[in-house]
């Protein structure tokens, strides 16, 4: 490694020793690096000439000096029951590196291997669901969506009994922090108020330093209605680009609001308001118009565990703050969406109105708002062809191009901005499917072209129009599990 100037940290080991157990990676055998993630160690402070070097830290061989992992202790509510024995159960926190730009990130080794939180597991992530981790973080990064970051991924020889035999894999997974509602649950069902108090207090230290200084009730009801308000925002976010997470368990949701843990998620096609992405939910807790519900239930766990420290009035009025900031979140973007800038009191109606125009119809969801932001430079036909019933589509322009009447901007620079954010390129499950196929037979090539084309999703891009198409109908209903 090329160092070009980050520092080293393990402040996490700063906690009581109860948040962690100290454990070797188990080493993979015949690794090689898939995939290395260039532009974001610039941004992390270095740079490698030769990045095989890598493999080996991948591969759990190596460890730089100043690491030091350890297997992270939480808890939470999976399914919406509580489950005392969850942990890092596959992956190991490495060290904490802080880049020149006082950025702080955590490295997170997925695949290492069991560590007492393994329960019947083997430990090991394997080759499909390194790779769908991998795409989605960095799809997600560059549609502007908080997020946790892969830095780079290897490929081993061992084999891995899922439902069937396949290749295990790791993935260096980066964030600012991979602390978790969970871990709060843990604290306060396990250890007693004076560690919840210790938890509030490293985050924020380390991630609401803007709160230092603050007395002590006002720091800590200041902190939880930010924690409040950035899961909601984030949730916000992923509903107006169409996202199902699949797993909205509390112990896989971020304590600073990146979305985390990628599982069995989905990017809407057609769409449908009630879509489940993973076939094990089998109840829809997690569809995708629940996801909103089941932000503010997950609040609603991590409240709990903060009421034996926090004054109970100030929790409520964090928790208030949930529906507030979504709303506003969420009817903010689907303006940006349709290209509105001066608001109306009808235009909540036309947004509801809309999903269910496209949830009656299953109209391509990311289709069609590309086609809203090319209305004046291509015409109607791009999103009349969309539907099956071209009168539907009719009646919804004609009310659409109504509203935009009350618009002062110019139509080019509506759309110009609309293009900013209705992506043309999403990671479509069947784009996946065809990465991973190809990597199962040692072919990575298409895995860079997939994450070639993620990096500029809001871009006409020359060559890549297959990406954006809509899938074949073998690829709408993807069956993905948590078996990962």
């Amino acid at each position: 490694m090329n160092d070009q100037g980050f520092r080293i940290e393990h402040r996490y080991l700063e906690l009581p020793d109860s948040f962690y157990t100290r454990v070797q990676p188990t080493p993979l055998s015949g690794a090689r690096l898939v995939t290395f993630n260039h532009e974001l160690a610039n941004q992390m402070g270095f740079h490698t000439n030769d990045t095989e070097q890598w493999a080996g830290v991948g591969a759990g061989k190596e460890l730089l000096e100043g690491m030091d992992p350890v297997a992270m202790k939480y808890t939470g509510h999976q399914f919406g029951v509580y489950n005392p024995e969850l942990g890092d159960g596959r992956g190991l926190l490495l060290w904490e590196t802080i880049g020149p730009d006082g950025q702080r990130w955590d490295w997170h080794l997925k695949g290492a291997g069991t560590t007492p939180y393994s329960r019947f597991g083997d430990g090991r992530a394997v080759l499909r669901s390194t790779i769908r981790e991998y795409l989605c973080s960095e799809a997600m990064y560059h549609l502007g969506i908080p997020t946790t970051r892969a830095l780079f991924m290897v490929s081993a020889r061992d084999p891995v009994r899922r439902e069937s035999i396949e290749t295990a894999a790791s993935l260096m997974r980066v964030a600012q922090s991979h602390i978790r509602f969970g871990h709060f649950e843990f604290a306060a069902h396990h250890e007693g108020p004076e560690a919840v108090t210790t938890l509030i207090e490293h985050v924020i230290a380390l991630h609401f330093p803007h709160l230092i200084g603050l007395p002590d009730d006002e720091r800590h009801s200041r902190w939880f209605e930010e924690v409040v308000e950035g899961t909601a925002r984030l949730i916000a976010d992923w509903q107006a680009v169409g996202f199902c997470h699949g797993v909205m368990n509390s112990d896989n949701m971020s304590i600073i609001g990146d979305t985390f843990d990628y599982g069995p998620y989905a990017f809407l096609d057609d769409f449908d308001a009630g879509y489940i992405c993973n076939h094990t939910d089998q109840g829809g807790r997690y569809a995708y118009n629940r996801q909103p519900q089941v932000g503010f239930t997950n609040c609603q766990y991590l409240a709990s565990a903060l009421l034996p420290v926090m004054d109970e009035d100030a929790v409520r009025r964090g928790l208030r703050r949930y529906e507030t900031a979504y709303n506003e979140r969420f009817l903010q973007n689907m303006r940006d969406k349709l290209g509105i800038a001066e608001p109306d009191d009808s235009d909540l109606g036309l947004i509801m109105d809309t999903f269910s125009m496209l949830h009656e119809h299953r109209v391509d969801y990311t289709l069609f708002f590309r086609g809203l932001s090319n209305l004046y430079n291509r015409g109607h036909g791009p999103v009349r062809d969309l539907f099956v019933d071209r009168s539907v589509a009719d009646d919804w322009l004609s009310r659409y191009e109504q509203r935009l009447k009350q618009e002062s901007r110019a139509h080019d620079e509506r759309e110009y901005a609309m293009r900013r954010v209705n992506p043309k390129y999403i990671l479509r499950n069947y784009l996946a499917q065809q990465v991973i196929q190809e990597a199962q037979n040692g072919d990575y090539q298409p895995l860079e072209e997939l994450l070639s084309v993620l990096k500029h999703p809001f871009d006409e891009q020359a060559g890549a129009e297959a990406f954006a198409a809509p899938p074949p109908d073998w690829g709408k209903h993807l069956n993905i599990s948590c078996s990962s």
